[in-house]
């Protein structure tokens, strides 16, 4: 296990610790981590994301809420799938989007669904 994977580990248990609810049924993914890595890949600098400061200048949607949304861009149904591939290609789904790829991995991606997903 490389440093930064235990590192990211110890921080995911540690924020797990905290009370973070668990992933819905049928999410693959930890909140926890997902959490980590939405701050890791500065999400929060263009986004408001519940549980993560960040700055005030917000030029992306806030992601509070997303546990609720039917669709997540444009016409693309909110799945858990369909949201993983919105944040590693979004180019691919909306060539227009400002939102950048930032080479997010497919674990980090489905953490991030699975956090993402417990925002009411």
């Amino acid at each position: 296990m490389s440093w930064r994977t235990g590192c990211m580990l110890a921080l995911a248990g540690m924020l797990a610790a905290c009370g973070q609810p668990p992933a819905p049924p049928g999410v693959a993914g930890d909140p926890a981590r997902g959490r980590l890595a939405l701050t890791q890949y500065a999400c929060h600098a263009c986004h408001q994301i519940p549980g993560i400061t960040g700055s005030e200048v917000y030029v992306g949607p806030t992601l509070k809420g997303f546990a609720t949304r039917r669709i997540i861009v444009r016409n693309l149904p909110s799945t858990p799938e369909n949201l993983a591939r919105w944040i590693r290609q979004p180019q691919e789904i909306d060539p227009h989007t400002a939102m950048p790829a930032l080479g997010v991995s497919e674990e980090d991606a489905r953490d991030m669904v699975a956090y993402l997903l417990t925002l009411d």
